[in-house]
Order: structure tokens, then sequence, then C-alpha cells
């Protein structure tokens, strides 16, 4: 065991990739010299060279594109998107063309292609640096989307999503790169299930990414008033891991579902449909979920506070799903 931050684990999966195969590269803005924006890939200039860690142009319809050409090409790409409010500029290259190609080319050309952005509100960066767009990728068939929120995912899910012959998205909450814990040597991730991270039996907690934390905190609060919380991280966002979710909600029969983004629409809205078209029956009450607020995220610490799920907020929704 050692102990680290998230950050650290992030890096330690990109030098480990590296190592284990020459055709990994990383590109991105200010990945090289400046050593990455949050510092994941601070140090890896020196070891790889610049053929390897690469800066680009700010420009991501530009390297995104440019990714999608090595990894037809044989190679292993991994791209850095700033933040996911910058993908934007690439949606284009990432739905168009991306995630598209294995299909449209009958499985004869595939996207090996591992895209890593930052996502998530609460660091007061206003409205247009603070989006969870995660749903809107979600959405897309052909690509893969993850959002690793402990340690060992994010030292974890990299090696097997570059080994994955479609496009994958990996959304780090831009909250979690400083968080320390330790950590096991060797842990293998699998980028396929959800993960029960609190076992209960009186109500079932969905939450990912930035949110998991608080999710945690929560059950924690309820089983001292009396109420018994299964967390369950959703960890991969498409495609999504119906039997886990659906055999927690066998055992508890109440459902709440915690999601950073805006609540129309939402991942959230997804994950409480196929539940109930799957498991109506199972329902004792009628399932809730804690969104943002339908606002842009505000620049005010006190305002952006109040738009975003809280602790106390998961609370009461839990309670009201239980009736206490």
């Amino acid at each position: 065991m050692s102990r680290i931050s998230y950050r650290e684990a992030l890096r330690e999966a990109l030098q480990e990739a590296m190592q284990r195969d020459p055709r990994v590269f990383l590109m991105g803005e200010d990945v090289g010299r400046y050593g990455g924006t949050y510092a994941v890939s601070k140090g890896l200039l020196a070891e790889f060279g610049p053929e390897r860690i690469r800066d680009t142009p700010l420009s991501e319809l530009a390297f995104v594109g440019a990714g999608i050409g090595a990894a037809l090409g044989g190679l292993r790409p991994i791209v850095e998107v700033m933040t996911v409010n910058f993908s934007l500029l690439a949606l284009d290259q990432i739905v168009n063309t991306a995630a598209t190609l294995r299909h449209m080319s009958g499985g004869q050309c595939s996207v090996p292609l591992v895209i890593r952005m930052t996502t998530g509100a609460g660091r007061q960066l206003a409205a247009q640096h603070s989006h969870s767009l995660e749903g809107w990728y979600a959405h897309i068939p052909g690509i893969r989307v993850l959002a690793p929120a402990t340690l060992e995912d994010a030292r974890g899910m990299l090696w097997p999503a570059l080994e994955d012959p479609d496009p994958v998205i990996l959304f780090e909450h831009g909250q979690l790169y400083n968080v320390e814990g330790e950590l096991a040597e060797g842990v293998t991730v699998d980028i396929r299930s959800a993960k029960v991270r609190r076992a209960g039996r009186d109500l079932t907690l969905i939450a990912y990414g930035g949110l998991l934390g608080k999710a945690l905190e929560a059950a924690e609060q309820l089983a001292r008033e009396g109420i018994d919380v299964e967390v369950i991280d959703l960890r991969v966002l498409r495609p999504l891991d119906d039997a886990t979710l659906l055999a927690s909600l066998a055992k508890t029969h109440r459902l709440v579902v915690v999601d950073e983004g805006w609540k129309s629409g939402s991942l959230a809205a997804e994950v409480v449909a196929r539940l109930t078209e799957q498991a109506f029956y199972e329902l004792d009450a009628p399932p809730v979920r804690v969104c943002s607020a339908e606002v842009p995220i505000p620049y005010a610490k006190h305002l952006e506070e109040a738009a975003l799920p809280q602790v106390a907020v998961i609370v009461a929704a839990a309670h009201g799903v239980c009736g206490t």
C-alpha cells in the first residue's frame, strides 16, 4: 500500500501505459513542458521525450482529429482535452467521426483512442468552465464513457481503455485531483461494471465521479439516523451496467440517483427510466433525482454551492423516499 493522490494515480497510469506499449503517446495543450494544466503529466516529457509527450496548438478540433488519424494508423493515442467545455470544439471529430468509423466501415477500421478531460464544478470557474456534460457523451453509440471516482479507478482504468477497439472518454472531476488515500499495488480494474461502494438494505443511492464522496458521506449520516444505504458508483456511464443496479434495487426497493448534470435530459433520468422499465414492481416509492440547479453554474462561491448537489440535499431526498 502506498499513499498517493488522484493526480499521481493518473500520472502513474500514463507512465505505465507508455512503458508497456511504445505505440502509446500523449498529446494535448500544455501536456509537455508545462506538465499539464492539472500537473498530471508533470515529468513525463523528460522521461519519454517530445515524440511521445506532444504539446499541441490551441485547437481541439485539430488535435482530436490528429488523435483519430493516429489511432487509425495503428498507434494508441491518449488525447487530453483541458476541460469538458473545450471538447465542444471537437464534437464533430468525437461524435461524427471517432464514434462512427467502426460501424460505417463494417468493422474494417477501429479507433482505439482515449480522450481524457476534466469535468465538473465546485472550483469557482464560473459558467463557461463548470460543465458536467458526461450525459451528453453517454448518449452516443460507438464510444465508451468512464468516470473514475476513486484512486483505484484513476490508476487502473487507463490500460483497459487503451485495449478497447472503440474510442473511450475518461472524465476526471476537477475536485478529485488533490484527494489522497492508500492504494494497493497491482490492482486490476474492469471498465464494464458499476461498483457497490457500500452495502445496505434500505435504499439504493447511485452516484459517480465527483459526487461519489458526497454520496458516501450522506450514507454515513443516514446510517446514524437508522437508514442503511447501499451506495453504487456508476463509474461506467456507457454502456450502463443494468445488472448491478437492478440487483441492488431488488434488495432495497428504494432509489435515489445523484448527478451533477442538470436534471432535464440527465444521465440520472436515463438511470431512473431504465430501472423503472425493468423493475417497476420492485419500487416501494417513486425514485428521486438529485441534480444541479437548472442554471449556468454561478461564480460566487455561496451561489455555486447552492446550485450543486450537497450532502444535506442527498440526505433530505433519502428521507423523503424512505418516508422518514
